[in-house]
């Protein structure tokens, strides 16, 4: 299967001060181990509030999420596949671009998704299906650190796949 890419445009300031487009270019989304989506880092700072002094190419070292960060990334889920159960603890914006998703919880409820549909998951456990036999879907995730999420006194794991 293959993946569209997508345009990434990063602003800055000249010596002057004034606004000038850093970078333009095209990214692709490049499939992951478990087979079931293609990810593409758009961009990535190791803190939050952001060093926006900092000179760097937003292409850190970011797993699903970044410790003390955060993280924006193109993922196309591939046609009637699904992701492990997981939770992070991150807050996470996730904006639907094309295609349609379900997002199913732990505690069994099942959400069904469309384009410009947006979801903002608080480190709940939960995985994502995309139920269509035939399309990509594509959505958009902005990730950044959160809080452990407690429940009755009690810190629920962050669960990896």
């Amino acid at each position: 299967m293959t993946h569209e890419s997508f345009r990434r445009i990063v602003t800055a300031h000249d010596v002057r001060g004034r606004s000038i487009v850093r970078s333009d270019e095209a990214l692709l989304p490049v499939p992951i181990d478990s087979g079931d989506a293609a990810f593409r880092l758009v961009w990535a700072t190791p803190a939050v509030p952001a060093d926006l002094n900092a000179e760097t190419d937003g292409e850190l070292a970011a797993g699903k999420t970044l410790k003390g960060g955060s993280v924006i990334r193109i993922v196309d889920m591939l046609p009637g596949r699904a992701s492990p159960m997981h939770r992070s603890w991150s807050i996470d914006y996730g904006i639907v671009m094309s295609g349609q998703l379900e997002l199913e919880l732990d505690g069994g409820e099942v959400v069904g998704l469309n384009p410009g549909d947006i979801v903002v998951q608080r480190a709940t456990n939960h995985l994502w299906r995309n139920p269509s036999a035939d399309t990509v879907c594509r959505i958009v995730f902005v990730l950044i650190e959160a809080l452990p999420i407690e429940v009755e006194g009690r810190v629920l794991p962050e669960i990896h796949p």
